[in-house]
């Protein structure tokens, strides 16, 4: 028989399903909401979006408390319906209820509202939010809170975990600018745009140098007038000063201050009198840092060392700069193009061997290994174990890769096909 009882139970038992599909919608949602996204949110004037960035920021915080809480609610409401069913229909209705409860749990306060806020990430975290906040600032609950927290935080510490949330990592923001690429969010060049700035700090001024071999100096006993035809003549606006060597940089001049020694007769004096002081930075130094230090000493070219304190290249600022902006071309530069060919229905490359292999993979989406070399001449003089001739071909992963033109030990032109491609 039903009595009034029955009633007020039932009605609990609605309200505690009704409030574990909220706390679940609630947890999937604040879950998979970043810090960014947040304020982002926050930033556009939404609705709950301040207490959503206050849970965003301290996810662990809202976590334990929303599970124990789904979990109460799941475990009462079942213990209510055996005890009505029970009392209504008997041992065999409690079974029937546990089994049914058991499906609407799962569909209706469950996969339900866990769906909803999968495929509308913003306006369940929105909705949520501000009743979560309000929940976790009731004594009770926050006292459960920070005991659950402590708990957790010790039993990750015994099996050697962090307590807290992992960041967001170098790749996934890489996988996020190439998503919203995709989804037309921003555009290709803002996408490489980032792509330059995360790589950036994993790059190397060996990487980005103009080589000993390709760098236009001058002798410290030229006179001022050699040096200034020599820079118009090379497009330079700073060169370096030699003094018994290549190894022995002594000073740097620059091409404005050499026209105002023209202007002002001292064109026949030796340049080295007029050179200012060099800056120095080891080979393997970052490009970030260094170009910080030219920010903070107000120069434009550092000279390059290596391990053994011989010259191995020079930086400018603008070798820097394109790392980030792309390549910053002018009436002087010689530009390094690869050609690509079509030869016997097979798609092969012809590539400078001064190219940098990080960009010819990024570029033409193959696999050249690094391993120790930064350039596509230099992963030939590896290969080929010496100085390569003409005609040398060496394989390595899936290519082949001949040698087109040299000039004197330098690898100029590879050829650059797939392996199987040959066979």
């Amino acid at each position: 028989m039903w009595q009034s009882s029955d009633t007020y139970l039932a009605i609990t038992v609605v309200v505690l399903l009704v409030l574990s599909g909220f706390f679940a919608m609630a947890e999937t949602s604040l879950v998979r909401m970043n810090k960014s996204r947040a304020r982002s949110l926050r930033d556009q004037g939404r609705h709950g979006a301040k207490s959503l960035v206050e849970l965003a920021e301290n996810p662990e915080q809202f976590l334990n408390p929303l599970l124990l809480l789904i979990l109460i609610c799941q475990l009462v409401s079942a213990t209510m319906v055996g005890v009505l069913a029970g009392h209504l229909f008997g041992a065999a209705g409690v079974f029937v209820a546990t089994a049914g409860e058991v499906v609407i749990i799962f569909v209706a306060f469950e996969a339900i509202p866990k769906n909803f806020a999968v495929q509308h990430p913003d306006r369940a975290a929105l909705a949520s939010a501000p009743m979560v906040s309000r929940i976790l600032r009731f004594p009770p609950i926050r006292g459960i809170s920070r005991l659950l927290l402590a708990i957790a935080d010790s039993v990750m510490r015994l099996i050697g975990a962090k307590g807290s949330i992992q960041s967001v990592t170098e790749l996934e923001v890489l996988a996020l600018a190439d998503v919203a690429h995709e989804d037309k969010v921003i555009e290709e060049d803002e996408r490489n745009f980032i792509h330059s700035i995360i790589e950036f700090g994993d790059t190397v001024v060996r990487e980005v140098m103009v080589p000993r071999m390709d760098m236009v100096d001058i002798e410290r006993t030229a006179t001022v007038r050699e040096a200034l035809d020599l820079a118009i003549t090379t497009g330079r606006s700073r060169i370096p000063v030699l003094g018994e060597s290549v190894d022995n940089v002594v000073g740097i001049v620059n091409l404005r201050y050499l026209a105002d020694l023209v202007m002002k007769g001292q064109g026949e004096e030796e340049v080295g009198g007029h050179a200012k002081t060099a800056h120095f930075v080891p080979e393997t130094a970052p490009v970030s840092a260094v170009l910080s230090e030219m920010r903070q000493e107000k120069v434009h070219l550092f000279m390059v060392i290596d391990e053994y304190g011989g010259t191995a290249g020079l930086v400018t600022l603008e070798d820097l700069l394109e790392e980030l902006v792309g390549d910053i071309a002018d009436e002087s530069d010689i530009e390094i193009e690869p050609v690509s060919e079509e030869r016997g229905g097979e798609s092969e490359l012809i590539l400078s061997g001064r190219l940098n292999i990080d960009d010819v993979n990024g570029d033409f989406g193959i696999d050249l290994p690094k391993d120790g070399w930064d350039t596509v001449g230099g992963l030939v003089l590896d290969l080929a174990g010496g100085v390569p001739s003409v005609g040398d071909s060496f394989v390595v992963k899936n290519f082949k890769l001949t040698v087109l033109r040299m000039d004197g030990r330098r690898v100029e032109d590879v050829l650059v096909e797939h392996e199987w491609a040959s066979e």
